[in-house]
């Protein structure tokens, strides 16, 4: 699996009013297509992942898994805003010809849909068996299920919504925040703000896990006055997306996932749930402290047909990457 470029020529509006001269999406590919498109998959990444989707949902796809290349053509492009090889905050912005930084404008996750058609009809998919995304990525599955009804057969929205909540907001915010106070934030370069998203990621985490995980994974030798392992832990994940991100991508990601609601001019939510023509089973996790299961069951609620199934786990949002086993028990069913 090698990732490839597509380049869109041409001006593409974002919701903002901005208007972009053209971009870029990273994406792979896994299989070969049925001319009918009865075997694809088009999976969709969450905040921090990549097109790369073995490499984070290596339970779900692979030779043998649920989604195996043998038998189903797998599509996964990294969102506008990443710095996986989409266009980004580090590109060159072609007016002023230098790098975006802070004036990158943000993509909504309307956005994102609207710019995976393009790529869609450059590998010649006029319909796709399967959506399925967890968290932000199930965002982008919503609103392109809403922009082109009869595109999908079924979707699978994992752990998401259908309106980024106020709760889901504060934490983002909280977390640009962060960023902000580094006081390297204000500079023009790739590192600015690194050391604020190392504070931005610990924070982050505590909406990911669930007091159950920290009272597992990380608990101490009573005897311990300091040192704890769960502020090792807390620093460590820091560090490691500090590896591989930067903070302009997050900044604006962040933002991107906070302007998500279906109904935005298009009328109620409920009525807009209402559109979707794909066979939906939307899957919520019973320890999900930052998109909690009733959201999934009101998503279920309000598509036709919709149907609901919960997973239990300790590990809280970041279930939907780590139950493997439960997730194929509930989507195989769905799925023949």
């Amino acid at each position: 699996m090698s990732t490839r470029t597509y380049e869109h020529p041409h001006p593409f509006q974002l919701e903002s009013g901005a208007v972009l001269p053209g971009f870029r999406l990273a994406y792979t590919t896994l299989g070969q297509p049925e001319p009918d498109g009865s075997n694809t998959v088009w999976i969709f990444h969450a905040l921090t992942g990549s097109a790369n989707v073995r490499d984070w949902w290596p339970g779900l796809v692979g030779a043998g898994r649920l989604f195996d290349p043998a038998r189903h053509y797998i599509v996964c492009a990294n969102m506008p805003g990443s710095c996986y090889g989409s266009t980004g905050p580090l590109d060159v912005d072609p007016a002023s010809r230098e790098s975006w930084y802070h004036d990158f404008p943000f993509f909504t996750p309307r956005d994102m849909a609207r710019a995976f058609i393009p790529l869609r009809k450059h590998l010649g998919i006029e319909h796709i068996a399967v959506g399925i995304g967890g968290s932000m990525g199930g965002q982008h599955l919503l609103e392109w299920a809403v922009e082109e009804p009869t595109l999908f057969g079924r979707i699978i929205p994992i752990a998401t919504n259908a309106c980024h909540s106020a709760w889901g907001r504060a934490f983002n915010a909280s977390q640009r925040m962060c960023i902000e106070a580094d006081p390297s934030w204000k500079e023009r370069h790739p590192a600015a703000g690194l050391e604020g998203m190392k504070v931005a990621r610990s924070l982050a985490l505590l909406s990911y896990r669930h007091y159950q995980t920290y009272s597992i994974k990380q608990a101490d030798d009573p005897e311990k006055i300091e040192e704890f392992r769960s502020e090792s832990y807390q620093r460590y994940q820091g560090e490691k997306l500090a590896a591989r991100f930067n903070a302009f991508s997050y900044h604006t990601l962040s933002k991107g996932m906070d302007a998500h609601h279906l109904g935005r001019k298009r009328g109620s939510i409920k009525d807009v749930l209402a559109t979707i023509q794909a066979k939906t089973l939307a899957i919520g996790i019973d320890t999900d402290i930052l998109y909690p299961p009733e959201e999934q069951e009101w998503i279920a609620a309000h598509v036709p047909g919709g149907k609901f199934e919960l997973i239990k786990s300790t590990y809280g949002h970041d279930a939907f990457l780590i139950e493997n086993e439960q997730l194929v028990e509930v989507i195989s069913p769905f799925l023949s």
